[in-house]
């Protein structure tokens, strides 16, 4: 048999291969369909970190003893859960029947969307009231269970003061990205139970899954214990923090990263390249994060305009303090002092030294991602 016609079966034998997997993906998604169906009836939550956990030890076990890369396996098992994940989302449980009917305030936002959706399919009533619907709002919040707010930052504690008052039962709630101010206007409108909220997603998610909300308690916990119990019946992992110490985690976390992303995004218009010729010659990690800069400007500016003005007065000293690191790194190129540069990378090193390998590990895994997704003309 010449090469040519053995690479010819060789590549025939492969396609049966990649025929064969297509049929087991169509397998098991049928399994994690009626998984879901099972987790919806009895209330379990869509993620079990253990299971999958355990799940993926296991598989990169057998990998190793097959011969096969255990990353690659984890990286399809991710995948494969991911799919999963996407797919157990059409209906879900319900973990608060009593938190019925919910008030979206602010619904026909994307945020509000996002979680109308979600809401409605755990079988609670929704109700929307935004700007069309404010002539009727005081009969849309008459018995309502659960009000909460989706509105932007700069309109927040208006819309609060505005809000007619509320069943006394009723858990008033936010998911703006300030935590402090909204509480407390919170907690002086509604004598009830109250609770800050703050998805650190956008509206863009596939599924809820291992996203991070994080919990500011206000007043009457164990009226809103199941909105909580509802939101990690989706899947989503709770981060309880006092207000105050949300604030300061998003004066860096959000804050400061738009803060430099924005300047950095118009740095690059300004300049003689364009952005196709600077993709054409990135390495894979510039790649990504020209894409984090762009998926900054692929969204509104009001609302990254919003965030960054409504904590610009405690983040001032923080844009200083930047400002003068900036400066004084400058300051030292200028110089050619290689020893001020390497003790200045020496004391940022120590700050990341507890988890400098995992995030080495992580971002290979990225960067070999960005690369695969990499299109060549």
């Amino acid at each position: 048999m010449s090469q040519t016609s053995e690479l010819a079966l060789l590549r025939e034998k492969i396609d049966a291969c990649d025929s064969a997997l297509v049929d087991l993906l169509a397998q098991r998604r049928e399994l994690t369909e009626q998984v879901g169906k099972i987790k919806q009836a009895t209330g379990a939550p869509l993620h079990v970190p253990q299971r999958e956990a355990s799940l993926i030890e296991a598989r990169r076990a057998q990998a190793e003893q097959k011969g096969v890369n255990p990353d690659l396996v984890e990286d399809i098992l991710r995948r494969m859960m991911r799919e999963a994940y996407e797919n157990q989302q059409s209906e879900l449980a319900c973990a608060a029947p009593q938190l019925s009917p919910v008030v979206i305030v602010g619904g026909a936002g994307a945020m509000g969307q996002l979680f109308a959706r979600q809401l409605e399919r755990s079988g609670y009533q929704v109700r929307i009231l935004d700007k069309a619907q404010q002539a009727k709002q005081e009969t849309i919040l008459a018995d309502a269970k659960l009000v909460l707010l989706s509105v932007p930052i700069n309109a927040l504690e208006q819309v609060i003061n505005e809000l007619p008052e509320l069943p006394e039962d009723c858990v008033l709630a936010d998911i703006t990205s300030v935590k402090q101010a909204p509480l407390q206007a919170m907690m002086n409108k509604h004598a009830g139970p109250v609770v800050g909220l703050h998805p650190m997603f956008g509206p863009d998610i596939s599924h809820w899954v291992k996203q991070t909300v994080v919990v500011c308690d206000g007043r009457g916990e164990q009226a809103y214990q199941g909105l909580l119990e509802q939101l990690q019946i989706w899947g989503c992992h709770l981060a309880n923090m006092a207000a105050k110490k949300h604030d300061q985690a998003m004066q860096i976390i959000q804050v400061m990263r738009h803060l430099t992303t924005f300047v950095y995004g118009q740095f690059l218009a300004r300049q003689c390249h364009t952005l196709e010729e600077l993709r054409s010659c990135s390495s894979p990690i510039y790649q990504l994060e020209l894409m984090m800069v762009g998926r900054l400007f692929a969204q509104s500016g009001e609302l990254y305009t919003d965030i960054m003005l409504a904590q610009f007065d405690e983040v001032e000293g923080l844009l200083a303090s930047y400002q003068d690191t900036f400066a004084q790194t400058l300051s030292r190129l200028q110089a050619g002092d290689k020893a001020a540069l390497m003790a200045a990378f020496e004391e940022a090193k120590s700050y990341f030294s507890d988890s400098a390998q995992t995030f080495l590990r992580q971002s290979r895994g990225l960067l070999n991602k960005a690369n695969d997704a990499k299109v060549i003309s």
